[in-house]
């Protein structure tokens, strides 16, 4: 089976490379030795491979391929090698295309695929918990009964501005006397 993207068949290809990467959390408990690891799942895959294109039709696949990764929208991708690895959907985040001097018809096609994954949908705007919508009002009405406190704090400061004015300049003094 050779390897197909979307309906173009990739001709010759001579290698591919896929990268498949876990992430894992470390989280290291207070007071106990060594640490626990959390699996968060994979990142997308990608796939790099390169191929040679010849004969009448190779200039049609050129296009076609500069036409899939122009578009930049996800399109199947079958390839035996790649079949564990259940990568079905990819993007063709880079494709490079070379003609080769002095072989007419000759192109070496070189292209880095990324897995697509659907977009989670958004929550509707008005779907917030009425429990938590409730709560939040709270909080909001408690802090505005705070806010109104705050005239009383600023007046009960007044007589301790006199004091107080110029302490920084005394800091400076005992600084520099060799204070600190």
């Amino acid at each position: 089976m050779r390897p197909m993207l979307d309906d173009l068949e990739l001709p010759q290809v001579q290698e591919i490379v896929t990268t498949d990467r876990r992430v894992l959390a470390e989280h290291k408990p207070p007071g106990m030795p060594g640490s626990l690891l959390q699996n968060l799942g994979r990142r997308p895959g990608h796939v790099a491979l390169w191929g040679v294109a010849t004969g009448g039709g190779a200039l049609e696949f050129v296009e076609r391929l500069d036409a899939l990764f122009r578009e930049g929208e996800p399109v199947s991708f079958t390839a035996d090698i790649v079949a564990e690895q259940r990568l079905e959907r990819v993007v063709v985040a880079d494709a490079r295309v070379e003609e080769l001097a002095g072989k007419p018809d000759r192109f070496v096609y070189v292209l880095t695929l990324r897995e697509f994954t659907e977009p989670v949908e958004p929550a509707p705007a008005g779907a917030v918990d009425d429990a938590l919508a409730l709560d939040a009002a709270g909080l909001v009405d408690a802090l505005a009964g705070a806010l109104g406190l705050a005239p009383i704090f600023a007046t009960g400061l007044e007589p301790f501005v006199g004091r107080l004015g110029g302490l920084l300049e005394r800091v400076r003094a005992a600084n520099a006397a060799g204070g600190g």
